[in-house]
């Protein structure tokens, strides 16, 4: 099961209310937020092992499941332009089958994903080519690696998926 760890922003937003006490892998486990950017909202998610950024827009108050699927197709579509192996994606989606919403829980995540906010810009001509761009970034909590290099790792280590 993937794991979305939304602000309380983000959860009034969504108008939801989260799961309590969910226990997973930080490999599963995403953090989420509301972050605007020309006068449009986005939904910034970082990873919680990896640092992986993912950033959507279009969805609008109390559109969770909207939300969900939009987070799933762009992590998809940007995994697979960064040339991840299509089979690893699958394994690792079809835990997204089931999204569990519960609350923020990692104060270092909360901070990579405030860094990553203050360099989101609009000089891209798509997402995915600002996605590329920011997870090129080294962050000091992975040992001052590029997120898309350790989570090209993580997926190839977790590829049995025995995690714990």
């Amino acid at each position: 099961m993937l794991t979305l760890r939304l602000t309380k922003d983000l959860l009034k937003d969504m108008k939801t209310t989260p799961v309590e006490d969910i226990n997973v892998a930080p490999f599963l486990s995403w953090h989420a937020n509301i972050y605007i950017l020309n006068k449009r909202k986005h939904i910034v998610f970082v990873n919680d092992l990896t640092r992986l950024a993912i950033i959507i827009d279009g969805i609008r108050t109390g559109q969770l499941e909207r939300l969900k699927d939009k987070f799933i197709l762009t992590f998809r579509e940007y995994s697979l332009r960064e040339g991840i192996n299509e089979t690893l994606i699958n394994r690792y989606l079809e835990y997204g089958a089931e999204v569990a919403i519960s609350k923020t829980n990692n104060n270092s995540v909360l901070g990579t994903m405030k860094e990553v906010t203050w360099f989101i810009e609009d000089d891209f001509y798509d997402n995915i080519e600002r996605l590329k761009w920011l997870n090129r970034m080294i962050h000091k909590p992975i040992d001052y690696m590029e997120p898309i290099n350790y989570f090209k790792e993580s997926i190839w280590d977790h590829k049995n998926y025995n995690i714990v």
